[in-house]
């Protein structure tokens, strides 16, 4: 299993193992409403499982939620599948005031279906001719309406 540990505030009124319940189910097999292909397989091997919840010391309405995640869940080799699963869509849930993701655990086995990149970090400075500083990116924006010329600059 793939383990997350997530920092998790529940909206008031949200006992602290529904939050980490529906953090494992939002982030896994889950969703907010009822589709129709509920009933064509079954999800039990594919859920995420809240194992374990405790208390943030020093933090009033603050809890770590344990989740576990079958590796069923997640295609070899994509750490976009994988991380879109986690974390894509579980930040906005309505049952929680605040979520972060504090931890993840990955096991081996997982970690060696990633191929890695085809070349190292040398290759990429010796294509930009830029040393001795960091390598940043950022996104454009705005994203759409630029000419070429202004995206190069």
């Amino acid at each position: 299993d793939i383990l997350a540990a997530f920092r998790v505030t529940p909206q008031p009124g949200v006992p602290p193992e529904e939050a980490g319940a529906a953090v494992a189910a939002e982030s896994s097999t889950g969703t907010w409403t009822t589709v129709w292909t509920d009933g064509l397989t079954s999800l039990d091997r594919y859920k995420g499982r809240c194992y374990h919840i405790e208390p943030v010391a020093g933090e009033e309405s603050q809890f770590i939620a344990y989740v576990a995640y079958p590796l069923d869940l997640f295609e070899e080799g994509s750490v976009t599948n994988m991380f879109t699963s986690i974390v894509g869509n579980v930040f906005g849930f309505k049952a929680l005031r605040a979520l972060r993701l504090e931890d993840l655990r990955i096991p081996t086995a997982y970690v060696k279906t990633f191929q890695g990149p085809p070349h190292g970090i040398q290759v990429e400075r010796d294509k930009l001719n830029k040393y001795g500083r960091p390598l940043l990116g950022c996104t454009i924006k705005p994203k759409l309406g630029l000419s070429a010329k202004n995206y190069g600059r």
